[in-house]
């Protein structure tokens, strides 16, 4: 008997049936080919399909509910669509199986060649993207480049500091590792890093015969950085990054924008103090301001966050609890300084970075409604409703 070859099925007719009575898996399969058995003429006879490889093996599973016998039939072919909706009303009008009364009802006839195509497509895409990835001589040079800049990276000094070509009188200071990898990858190379928020010695030392510009983050963890070495070491220019971002993360462009736009340090501190005094001004009105939080209020700013989940958005709610706007989360702290309508209560999808905090204290906001905090330092009320 010849065997259908998996390759050419077309396809599935899936049948339950139902006997009155026990029966085995020979019994259903027998009655199949014996009570179909010249229903459709020559051409159509199971049996001569099954030799000549158009029907495939004829799975049958079957159980006992009782004094019944169940199951399902699943017949594969691999002639076309007419001839096999043929078959498949031809095995419905099998009455009997083995000695037991029966009833066989077609469920659906599958084509298998869609779930085949939907493969294809499939891996299609994939194959597609590791051809691109590997062939696109543009990708594979600029890393090639990026690895050969990472490359120089060095380290200086007993705290093993991250730098680039330090032997310049000009020095640019970042924080972090992650900064000073950063420049280098974008040209930037007289670059030195701090390992963290504290001033080693090696940066002092070298403050004392080099032009120092202090390149911090746009968040207030930045101008903390500014007072604290501008005290400890001789600073002479500051660059900040935009508002909300952070050294590592900036392009090209931005990086040598910024650094056209430094200024001397002494112009920066002065700055940073008429804005402490605007803020705490700020503060003291906003203060004035009555604003309760109870359980009806709590409920309410509740049913807010609900609805805001799953948009990468803050809803801005003044203090009688009426929403002001919304805005991005990624934007949020560097737009709430700009804001004419301060907000009270800020709700937060996702988590209320320590920019967003810093920048909600400065201008008053009571209460952040968010799913995380990274930071509970602070005078503003946090809820995780």
């Amino acid at each position: 008997m010849a065997k259908i070859s998996p390759v050419s099925i077309k396809y599935m007719i899936h049948a339950n049936f139902s006997a009155e009575g026990a029966l085995e898996k020979p019994d259903v399969i027998g009655a199949i080919f014996g009570q179909t058995e010249g229903l459709l003429g020559a051409e159509l006879e199971m049996r001569e399909l099954q030799k000549e490889g158009k029907i495939g093996r004829i799975e049958v599973d079957l159980h006992k509910e009782g004094k019944k016998t169940v199951g399902v039939i699943k017949i594969p072919t691999a002639v076309d669509q007419s001839e096999t909706t043929l078959i498949a009303a031809a095995i419905e009008t099998i009455e009997r199986i083995g000695p037991c009364d029966s009833q066989i009802e077609v469920e659906r006839i599958e084509d298998v060649r869609g779930s085949k195509r939907d493969y294809i497509v499939e891996r299609a895409k994939k194959l597609m993207l590791e051809i691109q990835g590997k062939t696109d001589s543009r990708e594979i040079s600029a890393e090639i480049k990026d690895s050969a800049k990472i490359a120089g990276v060095k380290e200086y000094g007993i705290n093993k500091l991250p730098c680039g070509d330090i032997s310049g009188k000009e020095l640019i200071v970042v924080e972090g590792r992650a900064d000073v990898v950063n420049l280098i990858r974008n040209g930037v190379n007289n670059v030195i890093g701090m390992n963290g928020t504290k001033l080693p010695d090696e940066i002092k030392e070298l403050s004392q015969t080099k032009e120092i510009t202090l390149f911090v983050d746009g968040d207030r963890g930045g101008k903390l950085i500014v007072q604290n070495v501008a005290e400890n070491a001789n600073v002479t220019y500051v660059a900040v990054a935009p508002d909300g971002k952070e050294v590592e993360e900036l392009a090209g462009k931005e990086i040598l924008m910024n650094l056209r736009k430094r200024i001397p340090v002494k112009e920066f501190l002065s700055g940073s103090q008429d804005r402490n005094k605007r803020n705490f001004e700020t503060r003291e009105e906003v203060k004035e301001i009555k604003f309760e939080l109870g359980e009806e209020e709590k409920d309410k700013l509740k049913k807010i966050k609900k609805e805001n989940e799953g948009s990468d958005k803050a809803i801005l709610i003044d203090d009688k609890l009426n929403e002001i706007k919304s805005i991005s989360v990624k934007m949020l702290a560097s737009s709430l300084h700009r804001m004419r309508d301060k907000p009270t209560v800020i709700v937060i999808d996702g988590t209320a970075t320590n920019s967003i905090i810093n920048s909600a204290e400065e201008i008053g906001v009571k209460v952040i409604v968010a799913k995380n905090f990274a930071t509970t330092n602070t005078t503003i009320k946090l809820l995780s409703l």
